[in-house]
């Protein structure tokens, strides 16, 4: 995970990504605790920061809003491909959220505008047989979702992050944003979404990391 604009060589992001597997290996930043979010604002573990610190896999899609396009699809009656335009039109939502990353840092108080998934959903309209979401970005990564969690009240495809467009090295145009999860679980640079009915482990699931990433309960290895 590079924390830059310089593009990685394959050894250097290589590197990068075996040293996050060790982590999991190593059960790096467990302390063993639980925490109750009804009470306890900050998951164990973590460390509160006042900056937004970048990871990403070491390259960041310049995606202009004339090239974005948002697919939903997979089990779905109606498929959605929203460029930029008709992603605008759909309802907007602000909502202020903190959020987790496993990395260990924390940040309160986030002022998010966007899209809800759960209107997007509305759209598509789910068949009875999905399960599971599959959320593919520019960059090639991937991460996976139960649907019933993806449909929360909360969950928002943001363009706008403290009321300006959201930052490229922060996932802009378009990134998903779900705060009850750990912050790998909220992909930048969304470009599909796919409805299943199976579970399909995504990039870092498949390193090691949690399957579900519940931060008050530390499930950040598998």
């Amino acid at each position: 995970m590079a924390e830059d604009d310089i593009p990685l060589t394959g050894a250097v992001k290589d590197k990068l990504i075996r040293t996050k597997e060790r982590w999991a290996e190593e059960g790096r930043l467990l302390t063993g605790t639980h925490a109750d979010p009804t009470r306890d604002r900050l998951p164990p573990g973590q460390m509160l920061v006042k900056d937004w610190p970048v990871l990403d896999l070491g390259v960041q899609p310049d995606v202009s809003k004339d090239k974005f396009r948002l697919r939903l699809e997979g089990l779905v009656e109606n498929r959605l491909a929203l460029d930029w335009d008709g992603f605008m039109a759909l309802p907007q939502t602000e909502m202020v959220r903190d959020i987790h990353c496993v990395t260990q840092w924390s940040r309160y108080d986030n002022r998010f505008a966007g899209v809800l998934a759960r209107d997007l959903l509305d759209f598509a309209r789910p068949k009875s047989t999905a399960r599971f979401v599959s959320l593919t970005c520019y960059d090639g990564y991937t991460t996976n979702l139960a649907l019933d969690e993806f449909a929360e009240a909360d969950v928002m495809f943001a363009h706008s992050w403290e009321g300006a467009p959201l930052a490229r090295q922060h996932g802009g145009p378009v990134r998903l944003v779900l705060p009850k999860l750990y912050f790998w679980k909220s992909p930048k640079w969304v470009t599909r979404v796919e409805l299943l009915a199976e579970d399909r482990p995504g990039f870092w699931e498949v390193r090691g990391y949690h399957n579900h990433g519940d931060p008050w309960t530390e499930e950040r290895y598998g």
